[in-house]
């Protein structure tokens, strides 16, 4: 009677255990539940990504009561806001490409879950959900209940080190120290001496070699038995089935060749094949991490928060510099960097870099502010709690809510170039087998195995993310700082540019401010400094700036309409701050009023305006006739034309200038360029610019030392970095070039080595300690090339 599978778990179903169901087999009741589930919610396309993909449900009554207690509860949650709760679960069960789906869509099986991500390579869910509505208790019951029960342990989430896997340690230690005893003890059958004493004792050496064969092939290797395993069994082939293939047949090759008393065998090959191959793999993984590793460390953000001092005098820190204990101003729209307490009497706080959830939350003085929230309206203070995490802010930087769904060009040549090269090495190694196992069976056993290991696709399938991994340390030595490697790949496609004026190609260090109005008081110079205090906008921080030290007055209401100005109340006075238009209904019509400003109106009063003589960044002008070569430039601008005269004795004749333009416009003007075709960079501050720099190709965001970034950016530039833009550009080009030179450099040692090995001039050792070099060759190579052209003038 042929064997029966379970339709979900794929188990074998024990005889007169077999549940039928739907025109379906299931081996329990649990896998038929959890069928009954999908099937209810619609979600039986689980079953199409991977056939038997589910894992059986256990029995977890009462197992998981203790996520009531509240005290535990806080520090398993990664975000707790009001109703709104983030946690990271660990799934050990995440294996496939249905596990990914069904975790991905937790919504639709349970109301108050709002969004699960799933971090395949750490096998780690992140869900959002609302905890009026559904407890994390209940969620965890749920993934258990559907056979993907999570491991909790407090320990992940207290003071403790997170455990190190050092198994491939482990198991290299092994094989090396199987393979220098077999080496040494196949020494005398190499030099097939005569002797006596070792023809008598040539059994007991041999039971010897094939023990210590025994761990290096059962243990050491079996890494690549499972890898190959699942990929038979999700119909994937990976580079892992010739792998274990090559080695399971010289094994038995050699087993059979003792045991006939035909000679020793190939275990010594097999030891060193496998202590090379893991070699090769320890080293891809130890230089990927520190890639990794530097990337982190490396992409702190470039902004700065206000501290108070004891003093009461305020200065910019770098926010890897916050203590706690520490006193924090934070400003309209500012981002919270840390965890901390609210000292001010009330603040609306947006967590939409967290939640994605726009919806600001109201906190009274003595509540907890959380690190990531985005101040709306008047100027905080807050005492810090934790320093900063630069992994945290990275976090919620490359939050998957504000990731742009682009195409990975490169990663997919990667995927179909590793998909197709292993059939296409097995049908060799076949047929090499094939044609020698009727002229020498040694050399048809050689020459398959040797094929098997030597054409490995690993330096392949590296090539793209270490040029990246590479590119991205280099670009964050040099202060620019990308959201992932993606933005290279569209930094290289881009042929349109466009930059916003005001505090983008502008300074906001340097401006010549002059006052033309009816005189103001001092009290009220007071009043328009401390307004000014609240607001992030570059002109009201020079504005802030030039005024003189005034004693600090609270500000009753604030708000700040991007595009226009200031609206807000303050020692009983209503204030306006901002365009001619929005303050007094001055239309800008003459050349008089045609200039940077911003107006001022007290109570019904309107005195006048601070005028702004704009000082442009060093280096523009040389920056923008190097990329007109290549791109065409546009310039957006808020502000009125006054400035058009200087902007075109600076820019390049023919570079087009629009002026008036609201946040709304400039984000359609760049959604007409893409509809024509164009790829377009904008270049802005990441205020007004926001919707701009979410709506283009590739966003970048001037940072001037203040705490202000844009999640729709993909890319953060130091703004002392301004003029190197056009060789950050250039280099996303070399990148893609080292990518393709690589990838035929890989190409070309496959197919000398595949030449070496079916003419069966190539021995399976030869071709194990090649395997590794070859990876190292690719990633010197990257790593020379990197670093060749960051240092080259590409001006």
């Amino acid at each position: 009677m042929r064997e029966q599978s379970c339709f979900h778990c794929g188990l074998t179903i024990e005889q007169n255990e077999e549940i039928d169901f739907d025109d379906k087999k299931f081996c329990c009741t649990g896998c038929k539940t959890v069928y009954e589930i999908f099937s209810i919610n619609d979600l039986t396309s689980y079953y199409d990504f991977e056939k038997s993909p589910g894992a059986t449900p256990q029995d977890i009554k009462g197992k998981y009561d203790f996520l009531e207690n509240e005290t535990i509860l806080a520090k398993v949650l990664e975000f707790q806001e009001g109703n709104t709760s983030i946690v990271s679960l660990n799934i050990p069960h995440i294996h496939c490409s249905s596990c990914i789906w069904i975790l991905e869509n937790l919504n639709r099986l349970q109301l108050g879950i709002s969004t699960s991500q799933v971090n395949f390579h750490e096998k780690k869910v992140r869900i959002t959900f609302n905890s009026d509505v559904v407890s994390l208790k209940e969620i965890v019951y749920l993934l258990s209940s559907i056979g993907y029960e999570p491991y909790i342990s407090l320990e992940n989430y207290g003071s403790a080190k997170a455990k190190v896997d050092r198994s491939l340690t482990y198991k290299l230690g092994v094989a090396f120290f199987c393979f220098g005893n077999i080496m040494l003890l196949s020494f005398p059958e190499y030099f097939e001496m005569k002797e006596f004493w070792l023809d008598s004792y040539k059994p007991f050496f041999r039971l010897l070699i094939f023990l210590l064969a025994l761990p290096t092939f059962f243990y050491s290797a079996s890494g690549y038995y499972v890898s190959a395993y699942h990929s038979i069994r999700t119909r994937m082939l990976n580079i892992d089935i010739p792998i274990a293939l090559g080695i399971i047949v010289m094994f038995i090759r050699s087993t059979y060749d003792m045991l006939m008393d035909h000679g020793p065998g190939f275990f010594d090959s097999l030891a060193s094949l496998i202590f090379f191959m893991l070699l090769g793999k320890m080293f891809q993984i130890k230089t990927y991490s520190f890639l990794s590793f530097e990337r982190d460390f490396k992409s702190y953000f470039p902004i700065a928060v206000t501290k108070i001092n004891k003093d009461t005098s305020e200065e910019n820190v770098a926010i890897y510099d916050v203590l706690k204990g520490d006193r924090l101003l934070i400003r309209n729209q500012e981002l919270i960097p840390v965890d901390g307490i609210l000292i001010s009497d009330s603040a609306e706080i947006d967590y939409s870099f967290v939640t994605g959830e726009a919806v600001p939350i109201t906190k009274k003085s003595g509540d907890k502010v959380f690190a990531g929230g985005k101040q709306i309206g008047k100027v905080i203070e807050m005492e810090v709690l934790h320093s900063v995490s630069q992994s945290y802010l990275t976090q919620l930087w490359s939050n998957e809510i504000f990731q742009k769904k682009v195409d990975q060009k490169h990663k997919t040549i990667t995927d179909a170039i590793s998909r197709y090269f292993t059939p296409i090495l097995l049908l060799i190694a076949f047929a090499g087998f094939g044609y020698w196992i009727f002229k020498d069976a040694n050399t048809a056993f050689n020459v398959f195995t040797a094929v098997l290991i030597v054409a490995c696709p690993c330096a392949l399938a590296l090539t793209a993310p270490f040029t990246f991994g590479n590119i991205l340390r280099i670009l964050g030595k040099k202060k620019f700082y990308l959201k992932n490697a993606v933005v290279i790949e569209q930094l290289a496609k881009v042929d349109t540019i466009v930059f916003d004026k005001t505090g983008t190609i502008t300074t906001n260090k340097k401006s010549n401010i002059l006052y033309e109005g009816n005189p103001i008081s001092n009290s009220d110079i007071t009043l328009i400094k401390n307004v000014l205090r609240g607001s992030n906008h570059p002109l009201s921080r020079m504005l802030y700036d030039f005024l003189p030290e005034s004693k600090r007055i609270a500000v009753e209401e604030f708000q700040e309409i991007t595009g226009k100005g200031i609206l807000a109340i303050i020692d009983g006075k209503e204030m306006k701050i901002g365009s001619g238009q929005f303050v007094n209904d001055i239309v800008a019509d003459g050349s008089e009023i045609e200039k940077t400003a911003l107006h001022i109106k007290i109570g019904e009063i309107y005195f006048g305006k601070y005028t702004f003589q704009n000082q442009y960044r060093e280096g523009l002008e040389k920056l923008f006739a190097n990329l007109s070569k290549d791109y065409q430039i546009k310039v957006l601008s808020g502000d009125n034309d006054g400035e058009r005269s200087n902007l075109e004795a600076i820019l390049p004749k023919g570079t087009e200038l629009i002026f008036n333009q609201k946040p709304e416009q400039k984000l359609e003007y760049i959604k007409q360029l893409q509809e024509k075709g164009q790829n377009v960079m904008m270049v802005g501050d990441g205020l007004n610019d926001a919707g701009a720099l979410a709506q283009s190709n590739v966003g970048i965001s001037i940072s001037e030392n203040v705490n202000v970034f844009s999640p729709a950016c993909d890319a953060i530039l130091d703004a002392t970095e301004f003029s190197r833009l056009n060789y950050f550009l250039k280099l996303s080009h070399k990148a893609i070039l080292i990518i393709k030179m690589s990838f035929g450099l890989s190409l070309l040692y496959n197919v000398v080595g595949l030449a070496f090995a079916v003419t069966g001039n190539l021995l399976p050792l030869v071709a194990a300690i090649i395997m590794p070099l070859s990876t190292i060759t690719i990633v010197s190579f990257v790593t020379f090339m990197s670093n060749y052209f960051s240092n080259k003038n590409l001006e």
